[in-house]
């Protein structure tokens, strides 16, 4: 990917915060209704700025083009002094006609679809939506195209849990199905670091102590 090793690029990898849907689990993709932060998610938003702030080595603000990652991206941006800039590559997946129902409902009413995609990376999910296969091809793409734009810097990329799943699964070398054995919270951060081959290191996994208590 890169020409020497040099510095080490950093993702500081952002979930957006909460809207309407996460509490309930419900699947919420790029096929769906690009709903807005919830009150609560706003705060998660505010509360992780917070964080990326006391890092103090933020050099760049990347996001998803969906609503509540550019409204979480603006959050940080906006306490970083940053501009936010736009990599439709980095949007969540579309799951087709599953889109706003919970993993639950999904079970109940397409078992054995259900089953399938869970086994296997290549099933389009609700009938028309994209394969991890897909998702994983281009969130790969956006982080080469960060590794070369933002080379020995610290970059904090707003998207989805789908997409960040998948670049923490490239950064480990880990099956498909490892992407559904890692929690990655609302708002959380995680942190990879590459040196100058592209060569990954798993620096943190999803880090939420920042937003502890933010509830009450």
């Amino acid at each position: 990917m890169l020409a020497d090793r040099g510095t080490p690029t950093t993702l500081l990898l952002l979930r957006h915060g909460e809207t309407a849907l996460t509490p309930e689990r419900r699947l919420s993709g790029s096929g769906g209704s690009d709903p807005a932060l919830s009150d609560i998610g706003q705060r998660q938003a505010e509360a992780a700025a917070g964080k990326l702030v006391a890092l103090g080595a933020v050099r760049a603000v990347v996001s998803s083009p969906m609503r509540r990652a550019r409204q979480t991206a603006a959050a940080a941006a906006r306490r970083l002094g940053l501009d936010v800039h736009i990599d439709d590559e980095l949007r969540e997946a579309d799951f087709g006609a599953w889109e706003g129902l919970t993993f639950a409902e999904v079970r109940e009413r397409h078992p054995e679809e259900m089953a399938a995609w869970l086994a296997s990376p290549a099933v389009v999910p609700g009938g028309t939506g994209e394969p991890f296969t897909s998702v994983a091809q281009r969130a790969a793409l956006a982080r080469d195209r960060l590794l070369e734009r933002y080379q020995g810097q610290t970059v904090a990329v707003v998207s989805h849990v789908g997409v960040l799943r998948t670049l923490v699964r490239l950064a480990l070398g880990a099956p498909p199905e490892s992407l559904f054995r890692m929690e990655l919270s609302a708002a959380s951060l995680t942190a990879v670091t590459y040196d100058g081959n592209g060569n990954a290191s798993l620096r943190s996994l999803n880090d939420t102590s920042y937003l502890t208590d933010l509830r009450s």
